[in-house]
C-alpha cells in the first residue's frame, strides 16, 4: 500500500468522525431532535474512508440514502451536513434536503438518493460527460445489495460498458435489503453479474479500510487509462437497522454484538497500524477523542440553529443557467 503515515491518520479520523456522527443522529433522532427519516451507515466506515481516499477532486459520487458517512469522507462540512439532518437553514442545501437527499455538487457529492438503484444513471451521466469534456474525472456509483436487483442498475451497467464510461460501480452489501438478507434475494454474485456485461468485478473483505482502497485505488486506475467501468462488491454489515426504530426482528440473536465485538472496522484498521509500528494506540486514541467532541460541537450548534420555514419552500426550485 502506498499510504504514508498521514494518509493513516487522515483513514482512521474519517471513520472516527463518521462513527461518532452516526451514533450522535441515532441517539437524537431516538429522543425525537431531528424531522423526517434517517438511515444510518455505522459499523461501514472503512467503506467510506476507503473509497474516497482513493478519488481526487475531479471525481462525482452518486450515494444512497444510507449516505452520511460517504459525505463526511468527501469532505463536506461537518456542521453544515449535520445541521442539513437537522432541517437547518444552514445546512447544506439549506435544511430542505435532509438525511436522504443531501448533496454538495461543490466536492463532487451528487446528492444522496431515497430511489433505490437511481445511483447508477446518475453516475453513468457523470462519466459520460468526464468522458466528453476529457478531464479524466470518474463517476461512483453506490447501491446496496437491494439496489442490485433494480433495472436501473443493469440499465447503468449496460450502457457504462457500451460506452467505455469511466465509472465504478461500488455494491456496499451490508447483508439486508430492509430486512430480507441478500443470501437469499440476490441470485448469483456480483462479481458473476459483472462479468455478464463485460466488466471486472472484485468482491472485498467491508471492514478491512486496506482491501476496500486497494481494490477502489486499482478500479479508478482502470478507469482513468480509459479502460471502461469496474464493479467492486463490499461486503460489509449495519450496527443498526435499515432505519433507526427498525426493531431488526429479522437479525439472528446476537448477531450485532458479535459484529461489533469482532468486524468493527476502526478496531482491526487499529490492529493492523499498532501491530505494524506504523501509529501509536495514544495517537488513535487522542483522533477518536477529538472527533468525538468535534461532533458533539456539531450537535449542540444544529441543536440551536434556525430551521428553514414556509418562505425557504419556494426558493432554490429552479435553476437559472
Amino acid at each position: 500500500m502506498q499510504l504514508n503515515r498521514d494518509d493513516l491518520l487522515k483513514a482512521y479520523r474519517t471513520m472516527a468522525t463518521a462513527r461518532h456522527f452516526e451514533e450522535s443522529v441515532f441517539e437524537n433522532f431516538s429522543e425525537g431532535r431531528i424531522p423526517g427519516f434517517v438511515h444510518l451507515s455505522a459499523g461501514q466506515e472503512a467503506t467510506a474512508a476507503g473509497v474516497m481516499m482513493a478519488l481526487d477532486e475531479r471525481d462525482w459520487v452518486a450515494t444512497t440514502h444510507r449516505g452520511h458517512g460517504h459525505c463526511i469522507a468527501r469532505g463536506m462540512d461537518l456542521q453544515e451536513t449535520m445541521d442539513e439532518i437537522y432541517g437547518a437553514s444552514s445546512g447544506i442545501c439549506g435544511g430542505k434536503g435532509g438525511s436522504m437527499h443531501i448533496a454538495d455538487l461543490d466536492k463532487g457529492m451528487l446528492g444522496a438518493n431515497g430511489i433505490i438503484g437511481a445511483t447508477g444513471p446518475l453516475a453513468v451521466g457523470a462519466g459520460l460527460s468526464a468522458k466528453a469534456k476529457g478531464d479524466n474525472g470518474v463517476a461512483v456509483a453506490f447501491f446496496g445489495d437491494g439496489g442490485s436487483n433494480q433495472g436501473l442498475t443493469f440499465e447503468a451497467f449496460n450502457l457504462a460498458n457500451i460506452w467505455k464510461l469511466p465509472v465504478i460501480f461500488i455494491c456496499e452489501d451490508n447483508g439486508y435489503a430492509e430486512a430480507t438478507p441478500s443470501s437469499y434475494s440476490v441470485a448469483g454474485t456480483q462479481v458473476d453479474r459483472a462479468y455478464g456485461f463485460g466488466m471486472p468485478g472484485v468482491e472485498v473483505d467491508g471492514f478491512d479500510f486496506f482491501a476496500v482502497h486497494e481494490a477502489t485505488r486499482d478500479a479508478v486506475e482502470r478507469v482513468r487509462r480509459g479502460d471502461g467501468p469496474s464493479l467492486i462488491h463490499i461486503k460489509t454489515a449495519r450496527y443498526y437497522g435499515h432505519f433507526v426504530g427498525d426493531a431488526q426482528t429479522y437479525r439472528a440473536e446476537g448477531e450485532i454484538d458479535m459484529l461489533r465485538a469482532d468486524k468493527d472496522c476502526l478496531k482491526i484498521f487499529r490492529e493492523k497500524v499498532v501491530g505494524a509500528g506504523l501509529l501509536s494506540r495514544e495517537q488513535l486514541d487522542e483522533i477518536f477523542e477529538e472527533e468525538k467532541e468535534r461532533v458533539e460541537k456539531a450537535t449542540l450548534a444544529a441543536h440551536a440553529a434556525p430551521r428553514a420555514t414556509k418562505d425557504d419552500l419556494m426558493t432554490d426550485v429552479y435553476g437559472v443557467y
